[in-house]
Protein backbone atom coordinates (compact mmCIF):
# COMPACT_ATOMS: atom_id res chain seq x y z
CA UNK A 1 0.00 0.00 0.00
CA UNK A 2 1.72 3.03 -0.63
CA UNK A 3 1.15 6.38 1.33
CA UNK A 4 1.27 9.89 0.24
CA UNK A 5 2.08 12.64 2.95
CA UNK A 6 1.05 16.33 2.43
CA UNK A 7 2.53 18.72 4.22
CA UNK A 8 3.43 22.87 3.76
CA UNK A 9 -0.19 24.31 4.08
CA UNK A 10 -1.35 26.82 5.64
CA UNK A 11 -2.68 30.42 6.49
CA UNK A 12 -1.28 32.82 3.56
CA UNK A 13 -2.16 36.59 2.43
CA UNK A 14 -3.46 37.27 -0.83
CA UNK A 15 -0.73 37.74 -2.89
CA UNK A 16 2.00 35.78 -0.86
CA UNK A 17 3.21 31.82 -1.92
CA UNK A 18 3.06 28.48 -0.44
CA UNK A 19 5.06 25.26 -1.23
CA UNK A 20 3.14 22.27 -0.87
CA UNK A 21 5.18 18.83 -0.56
CA UNK A 22 4.00 15.25 -1.03
CA UNK A 23 6.25 12.23 -0.06
CA UNK A 24 5.79 8.86 -0.93
CA UNK A 25 6.31 5.69 0.82
CA UNK A 26 6.96 3.86 -2.71
CA UNK A 27 9.86 3.12 -3.82
CA UNK A 28 9.05 3.01 -7.60
CA UNK A 29 7.56 6.73 -7.46
CA UNK A 30 10.17 7.89 -10.29
CA UNK A 31 7.56 5.49 -12.77
CA UNK A 32 4.62 7.15 -11.91
CA UNK A 33 2.53 10.47 -13.23
CA UNK A 34 1.42 12.30 -9.99
CA UNK A 35 -1.17 15.24 -9.48
CA UNK A 36 -2.51 17.98 -7.34
CA UNK A 37 -5.88 18.08 -6.86
CA UNK A 38 -7.75 20.37 -4.72
CA UNK A 39 -11.03 20.70 -2.86
CA UNK A 40 -12.88 24.35 -2.28
CA UNK A 41 -15.55 24.56 0.55
CA UNK A 42 -18.99 22.97 -0.51
CA UNK A 43 -17.69 22.07 -3.86
CA UNK A 44 -15.87 19.06 -6.14
CA UNK A 45 -12.39 18.01 -6.01
CA UNK A 46 -11.15 19.16 -8.95
CA UNK A 47 -7.58 18.95 -11.19
CA UNK A 48 -4.86 21.69 -10.25
CA UNK A 49 -1.40 20.19 -11.76
CA UNK A 50 -0.34 17.19 -13.32
CA UNK A 51 3.62 15.84 -13.90
CA UNK A 52 4.65 12.49 -15.92
CA UNK A 53 7.24 10.43 -14.89
CA UNK A 54 9.48 11.93 -17.77
CA UNK A 55 8.53 15.53 -15.91
CA UNK A 56 5.86 16.51 -19.14
CA UNK A 57 3.26 18.60 -16.52
CA UNK A 58 0.07 19.48 -16.94
CA UNK A 59 -2.51 22.77 -15.16
CA UNK A 60 -5.89 23.66 -14.75
CA UNK A 61 -6.81 26.92 -16.72
CA UNK A 62 -7.46 28.75 -13.03
CA UNK A 63 -3.59 28.64 -11.57
CA UNK A 64 -1.88 28.31 -15.06
CA UNK A 65 1.54 30.59 -14.72
CA UNK A 66 0.69 30.60 -10.79
CA UNK A 67 1.14 27.27 -10.13
CA UNK A 68 4.03 25.14 -10.48
CA UNK A 69 4.48 21.17 -10.33
CA UNK A 70 8.07 19.71 -9.93
CA UNK A 71 9.16 16.29 -8.78
CA UNK A 72 12.20 14.86 -6.84
CA UNK A 73 12.68 11.35 -7.65
CA UNK A 74 15.58 10.66 -5.09
CA UNK A 75 13.33 12.28 -2.22
CA UNK A 76 9.95 10.53 -3.93
CA UNK A 77 8.62 13.52 -3.39
CA UNK A 78 6.28 16.02 -5.63
CA UNK A 79 6.06 19.83 -5.17
CA UNK A 80 3.54 22.15 -5.77
CA UNK A 81 4.95 25.74 -5.81
CA UNK A 82 1.72 28.88 -5.37
CA UNK A 83 2.25 32.05 -6.32
CA UNK A 84 -0.16 34.86 -6.24
CA UNK A 85 -2.04 33.14 -4.43
CA UNK A 86 -5.94 34.27 -4.26
CA UNK A 87 -8.74 34.29 -2.00
CA UNK A 88 -10.20 31.75 -4.50
CA UNK A 89 -7.02 29.57 -3.97
CA UNK A 90 -8.51 28.44 -0.37
CA UNK A 91 -9.17 24.65 -0.65
CA UNK A 92 -7.87 21.60 0.64
CA UNK A 93 -4.61 20.58 -1.15
CA UNK A 94 -4.69 16.30 -2.35
CA UNK A 95 -1.69 14.88 -3.86
CA UNK A 96 -2.31 11.65 -6.26
CA UNK A 97 -0.12 9.32 -7.86
CA UNK A 98 -1.66 7.59 -10.74
CA UNK A 99 -0.37 3.56 -11.50
CA UNK A 100 -0.56 3.99 -15.23
CA UNK A 101 1.93 5.70 -17.76
CA UNK A 102 0.65 8.96 -18.25
CA UNK A 103 -0.56 12.10 -16.42
CA UNK A 104 -4.26 12.62 -16.35
CA UNK A 105 -7.02 15.11 -15.28
CA UNK A 106 -9.12 13.02 -14.02
CA UNK A 107 -9.20 12.00 -10.12
CA UNK A 108 -10.85 8.79 -11.17
CA UNK A 109 -7.56 7.79 -12.99
CA UNK A 110 -5.28 8.24 -9.43
CA UNK A 111 -4.34 5.05 -7.37
CA UNK A 112 -3.12 6.30 -4.28
CA UNK A 113 -4.45 9.74 -2.41
CA UNK A 114 -2.51 11.84 0.51
CA UNK A 115 -4.30 13.09 3.24
CA UNK A 116 -4.72 16.26 2.05
CA UNK A 117 -3.68 20.13 3.56
CA UNK A 118 -5.42 22.60 3.91
CA UNK A 119 -4.52 25.88 2.16
CA UNK A 120 -6.11 29.01 3.55
CA UNK A 121 -5.79 32.95 1.79
CA UNK A 122 -7.24 35.83 3.32
CA UNK A 123 -8.04 38.85 1.69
Amino acid sequence: QVQLVESGGGLVQAGGSLRLSCAASERTFSRYPMAWFRQAPGKARQFAAAISSTNSTYYSDSVKDRLIISRDNAKNTVYLQMHSLKPEDTAVYYCAMRIGNSATVSENDYTYWGQGTQVTVSS
